[in-house]
């Protein structure tokens, strides 16, 4: 009998080309992904969970000071990953947002294993979210569940912190995610975590080499149906201004 091999995982996208103005003077020689919390870089975290979960093809976007990535993390196989870059800065003058730089590095990610799905992991790489899996059994269950395998995004969400008092987004029981203002009285609102699994189709129409916000898309996907998302309940923080950078490192 041949051994049951475990499910594939998908490729994973980690946004990180953004200026983070909100964290100078830090990042005015530093990009904030490269920060270190705990005595890491802040990417890394993502970089050893994603392979302790099996994905082997990371694609990373940078603009802003976006030549001191490579350096630092180099091709990813000091943690059995593939790290490809999308180089925003140098190829298209500067950072995409986010449904720009997703539809920018889709060749990048049609290169890596399990491309064939059309489907990936995309996460910031400004969050800490330390305990946080990106299971191969997420992610086939976003191909292949019926309640999934027809939409464009399966996100991620959080209880609202208090920089995001009134949340982004509201989730039903089914699962769904919705418009603030869709929402029947009693349904909950949470804060998009910025991880989720996306299918190409999120960004169709988006030209590659363009800027573009991602909330547009997200809101035809909703007025679609084909957006779904589940509560993550674990430590997660924005590392969005040096205040909470210095409490991740701070002394317990």
């Amino acid at each position: 009998m041949s051994p049951v091999r475990p499910p594939a995982n998908l490729p994973a996208l980690i946004l990180a080309a953004g200026r983070g103005e909100r964290m100078r003077p830090l990042t005015d020689t530093c990009p904030k992904p490269l920060l270190p919390v705990r005595g890491k870089p802040l990417i890394v975290w993502h970089l050893e969970a994603l392979a302790r979960d099996g994905v082997r093809d990371v694609v990373i976007n940078t603009a802003y000071l976006e030549d001191q990535f490579e350096p630092a993390l180099g091709d990813g196989s000091r943690w059995g990953l593939r790290i490809r870059y999308s180089h925003e800065g140098h190829d298209h003058g500067g950072a995409l947002e986010t449904a720009g730089g997703i539809a920018t590095a889709l060749p990048l990610l049609r290169q890596a294993d399990n491309a064939e799905h059309g489907a990936f992991w995309v996460l910031a790489g400004d969050v800490f979210v330390p305990g946080f899996q990106f299971t191969a059994d997420a992610a086939q269950a976003f191909l292949h569940e019926p309640a999934q395998a027809h939409d464009l995004a399966h996100l991620w969400l959080v209880p609202n912190p208090e920089h995001v008092p009134t949340g982004d987004f509201a989730l039903n029981v089914q699962g769904r995610i919705l418009r603030k203002d869709q929402a029947t009285a009693g349904t909950p609102t949470f804060t998009y975590a910025t991880i989720g699994l996306y299918r190409t189709g999120m960004v169709e129409g988006v030209a590659p080499g363009h800027k573009a916000a991602l909330r547009p898309c997200l809101d035809r996907a909703i007025d679609s149906g084909r957006l779904s998302g589940q509560v993550w309940r674990g430590a997660w923080t924005d590392v969005g201004t040096p205040q909470r950078l210095a409490a991740l490192n701070s002394p317990a």
